[in-house]
């Protein structure tokens, strides 16, 4: 079955409703979702998704576009939070410099800061990268960290390359279902399919079918994974397949956390 790779299941515009929404995700063929925090506040929200939702599992990050709300002590907050709860990766961290670059280097200085602790508790991270493609590679060579996934993805066959080389899958998903959106179709189509991962970002970037302003939701994945497999002349049965495989492998804690869980009963 599938894996929403990248889902806001958090977020205000659901409305308390994910007992409905996880289960019409799950009833359009999505096993498991994966819910980004994006500051202080999310971090419990998602870990108590996580106990509601067995089927849903957390990162733990400051999204770059939240930076200005930090406050002094929350890198020591979300250390603490890394140590002690079960986050399968570091996110959802990274640059973006499409709504401002005015932080520019306050938004470098705390993604690094998050790289560094991903390194030190060796997991992955899931990232931002909106128009901050090369400065996000930049400093992925300059601190290393267990791979993960470039969300969103929209940069350069170049680009898409570099984050492959440094371990990292790449992220599709609404976006690519607009016809005039030939880029990232060109990208979904020609990049390894190994190297892909498909999510919703739901309630965000919904698909050209619910239309621009709409609530996205994690049951559109398997809309978008039809999408992805016609795109790629193949069938729907292998782009499920080798999706599902390529989440866990950028994201391995996922297998970890369902073995012990199994483990338990």
């Amino acid at each position: 079955m599938l894996i929403d790779s990248h889902c806001h299941l958090d977020a205000l515009e659901f409305n308390q409703e994910q007992d409905a929404i996880v289960k019409e995700a799950f009833n359009h063929g999505v096993e498991k979702i994966i819910i980004p925090a994006v500051n202080r506040r999310s971090f419990d929200d998602v870990i108590n998704l996580r106990k509601k939702f067995p089927n849903c599992f957390y990162a733990l990050g400051f999204h770059p576009m939240y930076i200005n709300d930090m406050k002094d002590d929350d890198l020591e907050k979300l250390q603490s939070y890394l140590k002690t709860y079960e986050p399968i990766a570091v996110g959802e961290i990274g640059l973006d410099f499409f709504v401002t670059k005015d932080n520019k280097l306050i938004q470098e200085e705390i993604f690094v800061a998050q790289l560094k602790l991903a390194s030190a508790f060796d997991l992955p991270v899931i990232m931002h990268v909106r128009q901050a493609i090369d400065d996000v590679i930049k400093n992925l060579r300059r601190y290393p960290v267990k791979g993960g996934i470039a969300h969103a993805f929209n940069g350069s066959m170049q680009q898409a390359e570099a984050f492959i080389e440094l371990g990292f899958k790449l992220g599709f998903g609404g976006a690519m279902t607009y016809s005039r959106a030939t880029h990232i179709q060109m990208l979904a189509k020609t990049l390894p399919i190994e190297s892909i991962v498909l999510e919703t970002d739901a309630p965000d970037i919904p698909p050209s079918w619910l239309g621009h302003g709409s609530r996205n939701a994690p049951q559109e994945l398997h809309q978008i994974a039809t999408f992805f497999a016609e795109l790629r002349g193949v069938n729907l049965d292998s782009v499920v397949e080798i999706s599902h495989q390529n989440t866990l492998d950028a994201l391995p804690k996922i297998v970890q956390l369902c073995t012990s869980s199994k483990n338990l009963h």
